[in-house]
């Protein structure tokens, strides 16, 4: 069984774009991290604890996937914004400049955890507060790191970007099939939906 630990929904469309038969949950855990030495460590903890409260719960056999996504400027890390003003100001921070989109994904299988981070720059070009103001009103970007979803109607905000596309939207795909195949001996197909 494929387990996504996960809430999501661009992970859980992700999921369902390929086919497969997966479950999705809510790891249930906190995630707030009191020390970290970089914002790769910061996502690779998380991810890493959320895919530990959900290992136990399933055989050994399974095979979990977890991910936690921020957006990293100038070192400091945008979560998900808490209100329109919060989601304001980091896309008015992100206003043409660039800035790292970090996703680290731990994999659990086998009585094995494996997790690695990946980085995406992403180059804005200038926004207007007008912009900002009705991206927030017609998008309502709360659940996303950064306060944008670059599949979104922010993609017109975006001049260019260095790395994966998917890792910006919330999953690294190329580099999760490639641990899965390299670590586990795996690939995500193993779990698509029979016909």
């Amino acid at each position: 069984m494929l387990i996504l630990a996960s809430t999501s929904a661009r992970r859980r469309e992700m999921f369902a774009r390929l086919g497969l038969d997966f479950q999705a949950l809510d790891a249930g855990v906190d995630e707030h991290v009191d020390t970290f030495a970089s914002p790769a460590d910061y996502v690779l903890t998380l991810a890493k604890r959320k895919a530990a409260a959900v290992i136990g719960r399933f055989s050994p056999a399974d095979l979990v996937v977890a991910a936690d996504t921020v957006v990293s400027c100038d070192g400091v890390i945008f979560g998900k914004p808490r209100d329109a003003a919060d989601a304001h100001a980091m896309l008015a921070k992100l206003s043409g400049r660039g800035h790292e989109v970090l996703t680290a994904f731990a994999i659990g299988h086998g009585g094995a955890l494996f997790a690695e981070a990946v980085t995406t720059e992403v180059f804005f070009r200038p926004l207007s507060a007008e912009e900002i103001d009705g991206y927030i009103r017609r998008e309502a970007p709360f659940d996303k790191a950064g306060g944008y979803g670059i599949q979104e109607s922010a993609g017109f905000f975006v001049s260019r970007i260095s790395g994966s596309f998917d890792n910006v939207v919330g999953l690294p795909l190329a580099q999760l099939e490639l641990a899965l195949r390299r670590v586990f001996g795996l690939s995500l197909l193993d779990y698509q939906k029979k016909a």
